[in-house]
């Protein structure tokens, strides 16, 4: 971790966001030299065009795609929202997909909210995963749609089989949306066999900064039906307005680091797993998210008896960082709707906490954690004991 005044913290809660990577800093700071336009034709313009288009190929390169159908956004939650609304065509001169929309009911709450009141929900299992007959039944009931499938779910960090799921929906003619926010870094990512038509990415889940995300269309046939900023032709035409090159650059450099650390996943999965084991020797309560392939880094879980306020308070004051689901309703700490998909226990859903590890996560930070989780023992047997 970067050091601050907090370095004496934990910061476990890598699936709200990344301390931004040296290299992507390093980038980005190079790039604030570089004042040129992008768009304008003379010396400096074209400078700032070489460096957009290497960081375009690099982000391109980290999911297997090509930088010729890659678009830079403000981040995930414009580019989930432009495709929802706007939708993608495939060879289709220019009109959207005519078709139902659907969304697995564990999806992001910025596919949710973006979501046209008449957008059909496709129920998932008790472990999270999508039920792929209920997504054949709507497939076959409302003819070719929009889908919208995230890869690994922010909260539980399950994994869906996307492929599978893929093959279903372009047999029934449909177009497949994946968020793919929570994979780079931990995951093995391909566009080309997820089968996606179009794959979502933010940078600040990977190491690189905050406000600036990216579209991968599947191949050059797959577009936006029409721009969802009118501007001046940037972005292939699909989002008009200068391009933030800072912001782009350190995507860039951060898309490349999460390529080459091929050792993380391992990493991080070995963290976890002794964690887990801790916990639960702590805690042989314990409520484990773990029925489900899932991402190697993430851990939710509840103690039966403490609420997951009461847990945040307790990790906060004993510097940790972790969450009790997704960061985008922090604050408000209530029941979250993956769970409630899921079916999930009562002392599950009230007491939900995410651990969240990254690439330099260290023993010592899940130590701290354990620790935290030992007191949290103390102070439930002190309640029971009350009673």
């Amino acid at each position: 971790m970067p050091s601050s005044p907090l370095a004496r913290r934990a910061y476990l809660d890598w699936n709200a966001t990344t301390p931004l990577h040296p290299e992507a800093k390093a980038a980005m700071t190079a790039a604030l030299d570089v004042f040129g336009n992008p768009s304008s034709i003379h010396q400096e313009g074209r400078a700032a065009r070489a460096m957009l288009e290497a960081a375009r190929a690099d982000v391109a390169a980290m999911v297997g795609g090509e930088a010729e159908n890659t678009v830079f956004t403000s981040g995930a939650s414009e580019a989930l929202s432009a495709l929802m609304r706007i939708g993608p065509c495939a060879s289709c001169g220019g009109a959207a997909l005519a078709g139902a929309v659907l969304m697995s009911a564990v999806e992001h709450v910025a596919v949710l909210a973006a979501a046209p009141p008449e957008a059909r929900i496709i129920t998932v299992d008790s472990r999270g995963l999508v039920d792929e007959e209920a997504l054949r039944r709507a497939l076959n009931a409302h003819g070719p749609a929009l889908v919208f499938i995230q890869l690994a779910n922010n909260e539980t960090g399950v994994i869906q089989p996307v492929p599978t799921l893929s093959a279903i929906i372009h047999d029934a003619g449909g177009l497949l949306v994946v968020d793919g926010v929570q994979a780079p870094g931990k995951m093995p990512l391909d566009i080309t066999a997820l089968g996606a038509d179009a794959l979502v990415l933010s940078a600040h889940k990977f190491g690189g900064p905050k406000g600036v995300g990216a579209m991968i269309f599947r191949n050059a046939s797959v577009r936006l039906a029409s721009a969802f900023i009118a501007g001046g032709g940037q972005e292939r035409g699909q989002r008009g307005g200068t391009e933030n090159l800072p912001g782009i650059i350190g995507m860039g450099a951060a898309a490349r680091a999460a390529l080459e650390d091929n050792a993380a996943p391992a990493r991080m999965v070995a963290l976890r797993d002794a964690f887990e084991r801790a916990l639960l020797a702590l805690h042989p309560e314990a409520l484990l998210v773990n029925a489900a392939p899932r991402l190697p880094n993430t851990t939710l879980f509840a103690l039966p008896g403490v609420s997951a306020s009461q847990a945040l308070i307790t990790f906060d004051l004993g510097g940790v960082a972790v969450s009790s689901g997704s960061a985008c309703s922090s604050g408000k700490v209530k029941a979250s709707h993956v769970l409630e998909a899921m079916g999930a226990a009562p002392a599950l859903r009230e007491g939900a906490v995410r651990v969240s590890l990254g690439c330099e996560t260290s023993e010592a930070e899940m130590a701290q954690a354990l620790a935290v989780l030992a007191k949290l023992t103390v102070k439930r047997a002190e309640k029971s004991e009350a009673a």
